[in-house]
């Protein structure tokens, strides 16, 4: 069940992630040029409400279209997405995220069905024509069929967020965000609910608190602040870099082991979490858009510039909070075992209660133990933040080590291209890598930084390639 939660959260975020840039974009402007921002200019700002209006939600479908089916799936899922883009007021994030998967799906089932059966000479005329048709008939659909769902179901979420809001119980979505997260729902959670509500919420209001909802990197600082304290072996000695990574570099996925190795951090990452959505409510904090990766940096260049005092304190509260709890839990709970003991330990026990097979077997399991490698990829849920780190890690341990002629690229998961060689992933994942690209051999890991397997494969491939 989890990992069918993962795959669908993961297609999700798929539609937003690679369009990041574009989000950012948008968000500048608006945090720049509108009424509020940082030097009001009303020629520019013009752009803010295209841009959130047809651009993104026409990327987003576009992209999801392209993951089902491909340029034609692409193309479809961008024509009908204006079905819903031209009969709602509101940003039809989510609207675009059904329409363009749904579009490209039937693109896809119409041209199996016209594989074989047309006529020579007229490929090009029905390839075109069917795009137009199909395309034009599902934009009408979608604007009787589609956007009352999508309005529906906007008012719905927006009535329970407004719920929690007015009662002042909104900290409590963080009890379900934190456990969340660190079964890399992370990505899902912020881009699939978090940013189409907020991005709708700026239109009314000029900023939004769901953008810092999930992308608060406060929780996490404090429980890698406590490691660097009452920490124990690889996982103390880590824990620095990582607060460096996770804090500054926004990859909120280096912490999420540490938590693994004992689950009682939860507690802190929970209440961590809560401290810091009671301060930025109480402030009235909120960004302009979604700051990714959520780093410190770019949650400050997303936040509306009368809220840095209430930003901060809800950053560094959020942070002492979770380090405080996290410190006692870790002197008197924790064992005297090392990070990848106790993830490996933790992994062994779920298979088994859930009557599972072990894990993926690594290098030699493929059959392709011995062969030399020209390929390799560093694969995370999202494969933007922790597989990019990874892979520049492996990089410079293969350049230093002297062996060239190796291409190491960073990739999602669920997308693993069918020509990689060697898939390096966490521990987590490695059932859905194994389904991904079946035939590359898997390297499971529990420490991004300082993972032991990294010299093993590097000692490996000098065997193989030099």
């Amino acid at each position: 069940m989890k990992e069918r939660v993962q795959t669908f959260g993961r297609f999700l975020s798929g539609m937003v992630m690679p369009n990041i840039g574009a989000f950012i974009a948008w968000g500048l402007i608006a945090a720049l040029f509108i009424e509020k921002g940082w030097i009001p200019n009303a020629a520019f700002a013009r752009l803010v409400d295209p841009m959130s209006h047809v651009m993104l939600p026409l990327l987003i479908a576009y992209t999801g279209g392209r993951v089902v089916a491909g340029d034609r799936g692409a193309l479809t899922g961008a024509i009908a997405a204006m079905g819903v883009i031209v009969a709602s007021e509101n940003p039809m994030f989510l609207g675009a995220m059904i329409v363009g998967p749904v579009s490209a799906f039937v693109i896809k089932k119409f041209d199996q069905m016209m594989e074989g059966n047309i006529p020579a000479g007229f490929e090009m005329l029905i390839n075109n024509f069917s795009i137009g048709i199909i395309g034009g008939l599902l934009a009408l659909l979608s604007m009787i069929g589609i956007t009352p769902l999508v309005n529906g179901l906007t008012g719905a979420m927006s009535a329970g967020v407004g719920f929690l809001v007015e009662h002042s119980l909104l900290p409590l979505v963080s009890i379900l965000i934190e456990p969340a997260k660190v079964l890399f729902l992370n990505n899902a959670i912020n881009q699939g609910i978090f940013s189409p509500l907020g991005i709708q919420q700026v239109q009314e209001a000029g900023k939004s608190i769901f953008f810092l909802l999930e992308a608060n990197p406060g929780p996490g600082l404090g429980i890698l602040l406590a490691y660097c304290i009452a920490g124990k072996g690889s996982a103390k000695s880590s824990a620095p870099g990582a607060v460096i990574i996770h804090f500054f570099g926004g990859i909120h996925e280096i912490y999420f082991p540490y938590i693994l190795m004992n689950p009682f951090l939860l507690l802190s990452a929970i209440a961590g979490g809560m401290t810091g959505v009671l301060c930025f409510s109480l402030f009235d904090v909120g960004l302009v858009s979604t700051a990714s990766p959520g780093s410190i940096i770019a949650i400050t260049m997303m936040a509306e510039r009368h809220c840095y005092l209430g930003l901060f304190a809800g950053v560094l509260l959020s942070a002492a909070v979770s380090f405080l709890i996290s410190v006692p839990l870790l002197k008197f709970m924790g064992k005297d075992t090392s990070l990848e003991e106790a993830q490996a330990k933790k992994d062994a026990m779920k298979r088994q209660s859930k009557g599972m097979a072990d894990a993926p077997k690594q290098a030699a399991a493929s059959g392709k133990a011995g062969g030399r490698i020209s390929k390799i990829a560093f694969a995370c849920d999202a494969g933007m933040g922790s597989s990019a780190m990874g892979a520049t890690v492996l990089k410079k341990k293969i350049t230093a080590a002297g062996i060239s002629g190796i291409e190491v690229i960073h990739t999602p998961v669920s997308s693993i291209p069918q020509d990689v060689q060697i898939v390096v992933t966490h521990q987590e994942l490695g059932e859905r890598a194994a389904n991904s690209n079946p035939n590359a051999e898997l390297v499971l890991i529990t420490n991004f930084l300082a993972a032991p397997e990294y010299e093993t494969l590097v000692e490996d491939l000098k065997k193989r390639n030099l």
